[in-house]
C-alpha cells in the first residue's frame, strides 16, 4: 500500500481518489476547505479529505511527505487561470520534488489550439488562446524541471469527459444528462453536428493512476484513452434511447447571445473562447498512449449504460442542478 495525494475534490480528483482507495492506497484528498465547506460538497469514500492551500508550497510539502504519487486534479475557476494556476503548479512541483513523488498533472487538450487537427502526444501545443497558454506553459515549465532536478512529471490529457460523478460545468454533465433524463432543451455550444472526442471519466482516472506507475510515461504527455468521436446530437439519442426517454430538442446557444453574455460574465466569456473545439470536428487519437499504460477505452455501450444508470440513480434522490 502506497500514499497517494490528490489535490482537488472535483470530479476528476474525487473519481480518482475513490479508484485508488479501493485499490488499497492510502490517500489523501486536499482542497481549501477539506471535508466540509466551500461550493462543491465533498463526497464520501475511502479517502481523507485534508484542508490545507495547494497554493502554499510548505502547506503542501507538509501533506505531500512521504507520498508515492502527488496528482495535479485542481480546476481554478475558468477565468482565473492566468492568476491561479502559476502558484499552483509551482507548488506542486515543489512539493513533489521534495517527497521525492511522481507528479501527474491532470490535463486538457487547450494547448493544442484551433486548427490542429486529429490530435496526438505529439501535436505541438501551438494555441494563442490564453488558457490554452497558461497550460502549455505549465507543461513546459515542468519538462525543464525534470531536466533540471529530476522531478518525475507525466501529464495526462483527456478530452471532454462524461460519466459517473461528471458534474459541475461538463459539457457532457447535468446541462446534457438532466434534460435526457427529465425533460427540456438541450443548449449546447456550437455546432451539435460536429464530430467530437469524449472521455469517460473512469477511463481519464485509469490513465491517471496507471501513468504514476510507468516510468516509460514519465517526461511526457499521455492522452487518456479515449473512443471513437461522436456528435452531441449522437450523444444525446444514445444516451436518450438508453433512458427510454425521447431525444430532447436541441438549440444551440447562439454565438451573439453568449458574446454578450461573456461581456458581464468572466466565465462565460472563458467559455465562448473555446467554442472553436465545438465549431469543427474535435478529435483526439490515444491509441499510442493506450499502448503505453496498457488501458483501452471503455466501448460506448458500457459507458452510456453506466452514464445513464448513474444520472438515473442521482435525479431520482436529487433536485435539478
Amino acid at each position: 500500500m502506497n500514499r497517494h495525494v490528490v489535490i482537488g475534490k472535483g470530479p476528476v480528483g474525487t473519481s480518482l481518489a475513490r479508484l485508488l482507495g479501493e485499490a488499497g492506497h492510502e490517500v489523501v484528498v486536499v482542497s481549501r476547505t477539506g471535508a466540509s465547506g466551500g461550493t462543491r460538497p465533498a463526497q464520501r469514500g475511502p479517502f481523507t479529505h485534508v484542508a490545507a492551500d495547494a497554493a502554499d508550497p510548505a502547506a503542501l510539502a507538509a501533506v505531500v511527505h512521504g507520498a508515492a504519487a502527488l496528482y495535479q486534479c485542481a480546476n481554478p475557476r475558468y477565468d482565473r487561470w492566468p492568476a491561479l494556476w502559476p502558484a499552483l503548479h509551482g507548488a506542486a512541483m515543489e512539493a513533489a520534488s521534495a517527497a521525492g513523488a511522481v507528479l501527474v498533472v491532470a490535463g486538457n487538450l487547450y494547448g493544442y489550439g484551433e486548427g490542429s487537427g486529429v490530435m496526438r502526444e505529439d501535436t505541438p501545443l501551438l494555441t494563442e488562446e490564453s488558457k490554452g497558454r497558461v497550460r502549455a506553459t505549465m507543461w513546459q515549465q515542468a519538462v525543464e524541471r525534470g531536466r533540471a532536478d529530476g522531478l518525475r512529471v507525466v501529464e495526462v490529457r483527456a478530452s471532454d469527459y462524461l460519466g459517473p460523478y461528471a458534474t459541475g460545468d461538463a459539457h457532457a454533465g447535468a446541462r446534457l444528462l438532466e434534460p435526457v433524463l427529465r425533460g427540456g432543451v438541450l443548449r449546447p455550444v456550437g455546432d451539435p453536428d460536429q464530430p467530437h472526442s469524449w472521455t469517460y471519466l473512469p477511463d481519464y482516472v485509469a490513465a491517471l493512476a496507471a501513468a504514476a506507475v510507468t516510468p516509460a510515461a514519465w517526461g511526457r504527455p499521455v492522452l487518456a484513452p479515449t473512443g471513437a468521436p461522436l456528435t452531441y446530437r449522437q450523444l444525446a439519442e444514445r444516451l436518450a434511447a438508453r433512458a427510454g426517454r425521447p431525444v430532447p430538442r436541441i438549440a444551440p446557444v447562439p454565438r451573439p447571445v453568449l458574446g454578450l453574455a461573456g461581456l458581464v460574465i468572466g466565465q462565460l466569456r472563458e467559455v465562448n473562447r473555446m467554442r472553436y473545439q465545438f465549431d469543427a470536428p474535435f478529435v483526439v487519437d490515444s491509441s499510442a498512449s493506450e499502448r503505453l499504460l496498457g488501458l483501452t477505452p471503455t466501448p460506448w455501450d458500457r459507458v452510456v449504460d453506466e452514464t445513464v444508470a448513474w444520472w438515473s440513480e442521482r435525479a431520482a434522490t436529487s433536485a435539478p442542478a
